[in-house]
């Protein structure tokens, strides 16, 4: 009775240690996908006018809205997902800013994206 109180005990911890490592992989890949940006820095970066702002404060809700659903995709959809998702927002960005500040921009963009492993 003894040594079968012991083997269970044993695989229930290594049942919770495995689960415990799935769910922090999973919260990191989430964590991953948040996009939140401080507005009043990259405002002061691309050195937006109000209306600039407003649009692409605009634009950039509608890409976190985007990103957050390519992150609750399955694997096999999240990697066009989130191609889309970027596609669309640098479309959207090109009609709102400069050319300098798209320049910026993207440079800020591609370097986040890079920073959080998505461009793959």
């Amino acid at each position: 009775m003894k040594k079968m109180m012991m083997t269970l005990v044993a695989m229930l911890s290594m049942t919770t240690a495995f689960a415990e490592g799935e769910n922090t992989n999973a919260v990191a890949n989430v964590e991953a996908y948040k996009m939140d940006v401080n507005m009043d820095k990259l405002s002061k970066v691309l050195n937006l006018a109000i209306d600039q702002r407003e649009a692409v404060e605009n634009i950039h809700n509608v890409f976190n809205t985007e990103i957050s659903y390519a992150a609750q995709a399955s694997n096999s959809e999240r990697e066009a997902m989130v191609k889309h998702a970027i596609d669309t927002d640098v479309k959207r960005m090109r009609y709102v800013l400069s050319e300098d500040q798209m320049r910026t921009y993207l440079l800020l963009l591609n370097t986040t994206i890079n920073n959080r492993g998505l461009n793959k």
